[in-house]
């Protein structure tokens, strides 16, 4: 027993380091196993959550709507206006550049898996969801953008909320009632409406507590301000086929009307006044007042039809009808302005032709015929020659040497047998002379003619210059009732367009 003994004592030596070292690998394990936590599960990567999420072993159908047979998905609608333009008279229709922007819950498309509140997808993920089928009822023409890329944008929220936006550009009809043209306050329209869903899937509604449609800083229009308060509403619609949610925003534009006073009210203004500088210009002067006249009257009809070249085919009238309608009628009231002149100072002709066939019938004096002939060159001379007057003077001159031949005859008394008593008083002092049979010779018939036209030549220079005293007078009156009347009309044609009918046809809601 004590060999045993001593022979594992000398064992100790070399078993103590071995036990030892076996406590201090222990020891270190235990150690080891404390510090090293339990492994946690690695996150899903995106394109394990997407296709868990609305892939094909997810079970998500876009072809059915959310809330399936359920209560109808209310979609919520914000529009930003990129740029407003392009406002055409003649089809009816304006152009804008928005971003359509679409809210709505889809709950299969809920999440917790991922950490992210929000998802930025790609756009070409928009055909693996569900969409309303929203559409613009009165729109006439629409495209996509596709530079560089589609101009589309989708998000998912962690609550299943889902943010569609995209950018068109939508030529869309806008009915205009253009009664006060070119100052008139046009009211245009959107309706985004709903094409296969009825009211009892989808419901489309503004967005609530902001602006539901926004404009771009600095937006102008070239010949429109675009008002600042717009008309939000409901169009919902009833077909044969059901009732469907639509929804609308009103646009009122007001016309500029800064183009259409250069273009077309300035000119036509002068176009009136220049007609009116024939009533300064003398009666005489036929080719410069006729010209004048003709010259206004084309301008206008030109300038009002260049007016009504860039408008529709509309049966009532516009307000630029009337003015240019009233301007042609004031340049052409100047032109037969003249021709009233004309014909009045013409007229002391016309009166002495009918006296001087009446005098002729009366005395039936064939031998008249010399002067009545010079009395009608007389009559055909221009109303203010020289050689007028002088050949008035002339038989002025006649007609008094024949009145004293006509006055002397007034004691011809051959008829009664005593002529020869006269003229022998005449030739000797009161002693008949024998070789002068007849006392006293009469008159020609000549002298009495002439006396006679000599009469009837200042009664008709007399006529002329009544007559032309009162062409004369039309022509000072028109000087003063033409402005007038134009000024009268201006007064009544702004007071009514620009004051009482300042507001479109259909007023602006408040």
């Amino acid at each position: 027993m004590r060999g045993a003994a001593d022979a594992a004592l000398s064992l100790l030596p070399l078993l103590l380091p071995l036990f030892l070292g076996a406590c201090l690998r222990l020891v270190s394990g235990k150690g080891e196993a404390k510090s090293t936590p339990r492994s946690m599960p690695q996150p899903m990567s995106p394109s394990d959550f997407l296709d868990k999420l609305m892939g094909r072993t997810s079970g998500y159908d876009a072809r059915i709507r959310p809330n399936f047979k359920g209560p109808p998905v209310n979609v919520t609608c914000n529009i930003f206006i990129n740029s407003f333009g392009s406002v055409t008279e003649t089809t009816m229709d304006y152009r804008v550049n928005v971003f359509l922007r679409q809210q709505w819950n889809d709950p299969r498309l809920a999440y917790r898996e991922y950490p992210d509140d929000s998802l930025d997808l790609d756009p070409s993920m928009l055909d693996s969801i569900w969409k309303p089928d929203l559409f613009f009822a009165n729109e006439k023409g629409a495209n996509f953008h596709e530079v560089t890329t589609d101009n589309k944008l989708l998000r998912i929220f962690k609550n299943g909320n889902v943010l569609y936006s995209i950018r068109l550009t939508l030529i869309l009809s806008c009915p205009m009632d253009l009664k006060n043209f070119p100052m008139d306050i046009q009211t245009c329209i959107m309706q985004l409406e709903s094409f296969g869903y009825t009211m009892n899937d989808l419901i489309f509604q503004w967005v609530k507590g902001q602006e539901a449609v926004q404009v771009a800083e600095g937006l102008t229009l070239p010949q429109f301000i675009l008002r600042d308060e717009k008309d939000l509403g409901y169009c919902t619609k009833s077909y044969n086929t059901g009732k469907f949610t639509c929804i609308e925003v009103k646009f009122h534009l007001e016309r500029q009307m800064g183009y259409y006073l250069i273009q077309m009210y300035i000119p036509s203004l002068l176009i009136v006044i220049l007609s009116w500088v024939s009533f300064w210009i003398n009666m005489d002067a036929a080719p410069a007042r006729v010209g004048l006249g003709i010259t206004t009257v084309l301008t206008m009809t030109t300038q009002s039809a260049g007016s009504r070249a860039s408008l529709p085919k509309v049966s009532y009238v516009k307000a630029i009808d009337i003015w240019m309608a009233v301007c042609l009628l004031f340049v052409f009231a100047a032109l037969l302005e003249y021709a009233a002149v004309n014909f009045v100072s013409r007229q002391h002709k016309e009166f002495m032709r009918l006296r001087r066939r009446q005098r002729r019938q009366r005395m039936g004096l064939a031998s008249w015929t010399p002067s009545l002939e010079s009395l009608q060159q007389l009559e055909d001379l221009p109303s203010s020659s020289e050689s007028t007057y002088e050949t008035l003077s002339q038989f002025s001159s006649i007609g008094s040497r024949e009145e004293e031949l006509v006055r002397e005859s007034r004691f011809y008394f051959r008829g009664y047998g005593l002529g020869h008593c006269l003229q022998q008083a005449k030739d000797s002092g009161g002693a008949p002379s024998a070789e002068s049979p007849h006392l006293y010779n009469p008159p020609p018939p000549a002298a009495a003619a002439a006396a006679a036209a000599a009469a009837l030549i200042r009664e008709g220079e007399l006529l002329r210059r009544r007559y032309l005293d009162r062409a004369k007078r039309i022509d000072t009156i028109s000087r003063a009732v033409f402005p007038f009347t134009f000024l009268v009309f201006n007064i009544f044609y702004w007071l009514v367009y620009k004051v009482l009918r300042s507001e479109d046809v259909h007023p602006v809601a408040p």
